[in-house]
């Protein structure tokens, strides 16, 4: 059996809470961060606003430096975002490691209902990372950041779009790249879990339904522009639906432990 690398364990990522649902491998986390379209980046915009900061962003793990990196080595993070948006002017002077971000993504995969409000919960896949954020200036590594995050968008999308980008899509555009510190994962999957006082009462039990309804994102018939020349959609555009739909189901199936009608 091979090695399974992990990140290591701080005051900072460790799970206390359910313990027994948390996970640090590498593997596990990078797979639910690239299942999001979005992800929740949070930072401390400065001394003059008291409030934290978080934007919806969208990213990617992954190595110019070993892009034949898998899923479970060590990787980082890619986030794109506009030029003179307050995080890329944050990072841009920020000294030393970079800027200090942390990372959130969650899926959910069903609902669980139990016997009582207390117990209920979503059986869900949640990801929170930290790490230092610098932007990409090497032109070669941006370009390859930007096919990465467009093709996690859309599965081959890049090269079925018109490339490469033109000058001011270049300058307009910025990719930090997140140097991870470390990350945890938890994971919630099964049925409900009651209290033996509950599950021992005959008339709560015969009069509170229990169970998990399954949820997984559902990709929709494609609906062409008003612009749209091209007759018939795409390969690349059916074959990712029909993927992701079938993938999105298991996950949510696997996660009932129950087979799916």
């Amino acid at each position: 059996m091979g090695r399974t690398l992990s990140y290591p364990k701080r005051a900072s990522n460790t799970v206390n809470r359910y313990k027994h649902r948390a996970t640090y491998d590498l593997g596990a986390i990078h797979s639910i961060v690239n299942s999001s379209q979005v992800l929740h980046v949070s930072f401390n915009p400065g001394p003059e606003d008291p409030f934290p900061t978080i934007l919806p962003m969208i990213g990617q793990m992954g190595s110019f430096e070993f892009p034949s990196a898998s899923i479970d080595e060590p990787l980082e993070c890619y986030l794109h975002g506009y030029v003179s948006s307050r995080i890329m002017n944050l990072a841009r002077h920020c000294e030393g490691d970079g800027l200090p971000i942390c990372i959130a993504t969650s899926k959910v995969d069903g609902i669980v209902l139990s016997l009582t409000p207390n117990s209920h919960s979503y059986n869900y896949r949640s990801v929170v990372l930290h790490g230092y954020a610098n932007l990409v200036t090497n032109e070669e590594e941006k370009l390859w950041a930007m096919k990465l995050i467009t093709n996690s968008v859309l599965t081959d999308r890049w090269d079925n779009s018109r490339v490469p980008p033109d000058s001011a899509e270049m300058s307009s555009t910025v990719i930090l790249k997140v140097t991870v510190v470390d990350g945890s994962g938890k994971i919630r999957d099964g049925s409900s879990s009651d209290e033996r006082k509950d599950t021992e009462n005959d008339d709560v039990t015969r009069s509170v339904w229990t169970g998990v309804v399954p949820v997984w994102e559902q990709y929709g018939t494609p609906i062409a522009n008003s612009t749209n020349r091209v007759t018939e959609i795409p390969d690349h555009i059916t074959s990712f639906i029909a993927n992701q739909n079938k993938e999105n189901r298991a996950l949510a199936e696997n996660a009932s432990g129950a087979k799916l009608q």
